[in-house]
């Protein structure tokens, strides 16, 4: 598998999965300006959405969107303990916090990328975090050191990913402890440590 990603975006999320499961895979870094792979690839060629993250599979099928390569990785690795298993309403329990990051908290920080969008864009957009995140953070008081309680899932790889923009974004969380504390013990995991090394991220 090559998984085609960009440092420090959501494929970051992924990127860790495929960590923690062991399995075998290649990167390959994407000029989202461009739109050019490091090998000199066109990367729409791959992705006609022109997005990270990509994972093209053994037999050249290629998967797109987070939430979908999430669940096919940890899919490929049930013994890893990732994701519960089919039929298990806490399976459904996962989605859920998969659907909540990718709509409610991920597309969230959009106008913060985008150089074009003006302040009260990006006002509007903060309001919003902060109350999501205000979920967030009452979930963590209710449960156990992760989302679905003691076990590390892919929803804890993908919200510690859209969680650590904040720091780069210059977003406050310092009235939020249990998100500060989630994302210590999330950037504490080696697939982590090592996918952020591997990124460029971290030295």
């Amino acid at each position: 598998m090559k998984l085609y990603y960009f440092p420090g975006a959501c494929s970051l999320a992924p990127h860790i999965v495929l960590r923690e499961t062991g399995l075998d895979f290649e990167l390959e870094n994407v000029d989202l300006g461009t739109k050019k792979t490091e090998s000199g690839a066109d990367f729409l060629q791959v992705n006609p959405k022109g997005y990270v993250p990509a994972l093209q599979l053994d037999n050249g099928q290629v998967l797109t969107e987070d939430q979908v390569i999430l669940q096919y990785l940890a899919d490929l690795k049930p013994e890893a303990g990732l994701m519960p298993a089919p039929g298990t309403l806490e399976r459904y329990r996962l989605l859920e916090w998969l659907a909540f990051i990718a709509t409610e908290i991920h597309k969230t920080f959009g106008p913060f990328w985008n150089p074009e969008s003006p302040e009260a864009s990006k006002q509007i957009a903060l309001a919003l975090l902060s109350r999501r995140l205000d979920y967030v953070e009452d979930k963590l008081a209710a449960g156990g050191p992760w989302l679905m309680g003691d076990r590390y899932t892919i929803a804890d790889a993908y919200l510690g990913t859209v969680l650590g923009w904040c720091e780069y974004l210059k977003i406050d969380l310092s009235n939020r402890p249990r998100i500060l504390a989630y994302l210590e013990r999330n950037r504490a995991r080696p697939a982590v440590q090592a996918a952020m090394k591997a990124e460029g991220l971290i030295g």
